[in-house]
């Protein structure tokens, strides 16, 4: 009877630690996880922090925009009207088509956020940088898409009935499910 109690005992405990550590993992995705009804922030120009965007499908540079931020938006630039296509930009840094996680990667490699090696996909996206709201560059990410608003304007690859492949908006979209990612100090 004794040794049955201490293994229930024993039992119960491991048993509360399961249930702490869910509601633990459970409470950090939700930090970042947007609801079901969330859209992207709102295009509003703002002289010298946000681009405009071109009749060439190209936005201008912010002059008050940090480096990084610069590089990011002329990158988006050289791959804006390239054709979306399953797996582009994946192990080959310059492609004549991009996908989603393909598109968001060359950004991010170009304007040295992301390791020049490194080919990620949507999914691994999920825990890039950290957790929440830039000020100047916000990846959006779930399973299966991943984009970027830099500097209030919305760099993605599926959008209106303009087309697909890596494109900029100022439309806002839908953006419940996704989990919001940052570079510290941008």
């Amino acid at each position: 009877m004794l040794e049955y109690s201490m293994v229930m005992r024993q039992m119960s405990r491991i048993l509360s630690i399961l249930v702490a550590l869910v509601l633990l993992l459970g409470l950090n995705g939700c930090q970042q996880q947007l609801q079901r009804n969330a859209r992207t922030p709102k295009y509003v120009y703002r002289a010298g922090q946000t681009p405009k965007k071109l009749r060439n499908g190209k936005v201008t540079i912010p002059y008050k925009a940090p480096p990084r931020i610069k590089r990011a938006i002329a990158a988006g630039n050289r791959i804006v009207g390239k054709p979306y296509r399953l797996g582009g930009g994946h192990g080959k840094h310059h492609d004549s088509a991009y996908d989603c996680s393909g598109s968001v990667a060359f950004i991010l490699h170009e304007a040295g956020m992301l390791k020049k090696d490194s080919y990620p996909s949507s999914r691994d996206f999920l825990k890039w940088g950290h957790a929440g709201f830039g000020k100047w560059l916000t990846l959006y990410a779930k399973r299966g898409h991943v984009f970027l608003v830099i500097a209030g304007m919305r760099f993605d690859t599926t959008g209106t009935s303009r087309g697909v492949g890596p494109r900029w908006y100022t439309e806002s979209r839908p953006c419940g499910g996704f989990y919001v990612r940052h570079v510290p100090g941008l």
